[in-house]
């Protein structure tokens, strides 16, 4: 167990819903010690973007999905270059069988999950979550799925903050590291996942049919 306070980003790939939604749903968290290790490759590769783009279409952030393939490869070998280490859970929606009311309730509890394995490595953090409600009460049930979920980790100290990715850098960098691991199982590509690889710590598989339950079992690590 690492006491050294670590700065931690979470992001999401995929869409939830074991009908509508794709075959997998990807939490990423990447932790670090300094967050410039990721900030300034994210810069650059927002620099080289804007290069190749009409001023007038310019994007507003580093999104994984919308930059070309060659930008996204080489941020991420500049991440893989870092001290950082990532852990990842991966849903397999096509093994839901009794769905939970709230579908939401997909993404909070995998969400949960993973930073409960994070938390147990590094129990001091500063968690940084990209913001995916505008909503106060959903943000109130998110952060709770998380608190209940380490509540009986020792020692552990996390301040949890949901924010917009494009005030935060390094959750633009998150979210490169989840479409990458979201190419590996989603699209069978394994290209850019192999780039950040050796930094994987944890990647775990759920395969739970019954969503009502709160605990799943799971398939392993990678």
């Amino acid at each position: 167990m690492n006491a050294t306070l670590h700065y931690a980003f979470l992001d999401e790939s995929g869409t939830v819903g074991a009908s509508t939604g794709t075959h997998f749903l990807i939490v990423a968290v990447l932790a670090l010690s300094n967050p410039r290790d990721v900030e300034k490759p994210i810069r650059r590769a927002f620099q080289r973007a804007l290069k190749k783009t009409d001023s007038k279409f310019a994007p507003s952030e580093v999104k994984a999905s919308n930059f070309e393939e060659p930008t996204i490869s080489r941020l991420l070998s500049e991440i893989a270059q870092k001290d950082i280490a990532i852990v990842a859970t991966i849903v397999d929606q096509y093994a839901i069988h009794v769905p939970p009311k709230d579908m939401e309730e997909i993404y909070r509890q995998a969400t949960a999950r993973t930073v409960r394995r994070l938390a147990q490595d590094f129990p001091r953090l500063e968690l940084s979550i990209d913001k995916r409600y505008t909503n106060a009460h959903l943000r109130r049930l998110l952060e709770k799925a998380i608190r209940d979920e380490i509540e009986n980790l020792p020692r552990q100290n996390i301040i949890i903050q949901q924010e917009d990715s494009f005030s935060r850098k390094e959750l633009q960098a998150a979210d490169a590291v989840a479409w990458a691991i979201f190419q590996k199982y989603e699209r069978d590509d394994s290209r850019f996942y192999d780039l950040i690889k050796s930094k994987i710590a944890d990647e775990t598989v759920i395969q739970q049919s019954d969503w009502r339950i709160k605990k799943s079992p799971l398939r392993g690590k990678f």
